[in-house]
C-alpha cells in the first residue's frame, strides 16, 4: 500500500471528516444498517443487518490488507453522525489507476452536499498525494441517482458494460455504466467547478 494510505489517513473540511473504517465502525453504522435496507438495493454486497454488516466490514478491511482497496467511514460534522461509508478500490499503483466506490450514506444525509464534500477530498488525495492519472466511477445503469451525482462532480460516461454482473435477484444481470475522472481534466477544470459547488 502506497504510503500515503495509511491507518493514519484523515481526510477533513468544514463538513466531513473521512478516516481508515475499522471493524469496530459496526456499532457507529448499525442504526443505519438496521432501520435503511433500500441503501443497498443495488448494492452486490449487502450491510443490511448486524450480521451482513459485520461481513461487509470484514470484507473491505481485507480488501485493504491485500492493498487493492481502502476503504472509508464517513462522519458527517453538521449533525456529529456516522454517515456511510466509500472506498477506492481496484488499486493499480502500476497502472495509476483506481475505482472509487462502494459509496452510500443514510437517508438523511443523502442531497445535503455531503458527497459532494467526500468525493473533492477523495479525488484530491487521488490526483495530488497519490499521483493517479485515472480514477473510475461503476454503478448499475438503473442507478439514476448515482448516475446523477457522478455527473454533478465532473464524471464523463464512457460506455455500458452490457450484462456485466449478477444483481441479487437470481435470473437477472445488470447493466454497469463506466464513467471516469482523468488526472488533467482534475487540474484543468474538475477541482475548480466542484469547489465551486461546495
Amino acid at each position: 500500500m502506497n504510503i500515503a494510505l495509511s491507518q493514519n489517513t484523515i481526510l477533513e473540511d468544514e463538513m466531513v471528516l473521512l478516516r481508515p473504517l475499522q471493524e469496530s465502525d459496526v456499532e457507529n453504522l448499525l442504526e443505519i444498517s438496521i432501520n435503511e435496507p433500500d441503501t443497498w438495493k443495488y448494492s452486490l454486497v449487502q450491510a443490511n443487518g448486524k450480521e451482513n454488516l459485520e461481513k461487509y466490514i470484514q470484507i473491505a478491511i481485507k480488501g485493504r490488507e491485500k492493498g487493492m482497496e481502502f476503504p472509508f467511514i464517513i462522519f458527517d460534522k453538521k449533525s456529529g453522525k456516522y454517515a456511510g461509508s466509500t472506498r477506492f478500490y481496484d488499486i493499480n499503483l502500476e497502472f495509476k489507476t483506481l475505482q472509487l466506490g462502494y459509496t452510500w450514506y443514510g437517508g438523511a444525509f443523502r442531497g445535503t452536499g455531503l458527497n459532494k464534500h467526500c468525493k473533492f477530498l477523495l479525488l484530491q488525495l487521488a490526483f495530488e498525494t497519490l499521483g493517479i492519472e485515472r480514477v473510475e466511477f461503476r454503478a448499475d445503469n438503473t442507478n439514476e441517482r448515482s448516475i446523477a451525482a457522478m455527473k454533478s462532480i465532473g464524471c464523463k460516461v464512457e460506455g455500458v458494460l452490457r450484462s456485466h454482473m449478477p444483481t441479487l435477484e437470481s435470473d437477472v444481470r445488470r447493466d454497469s455504466i463506466i464513467l471516469s475522472i482523468l488526472r488533467n481534466e482534475w487540474f484543468m477544470d474538475v477541482k475548480e467547478n466542484l469547489k465551486r459547488r461546495l
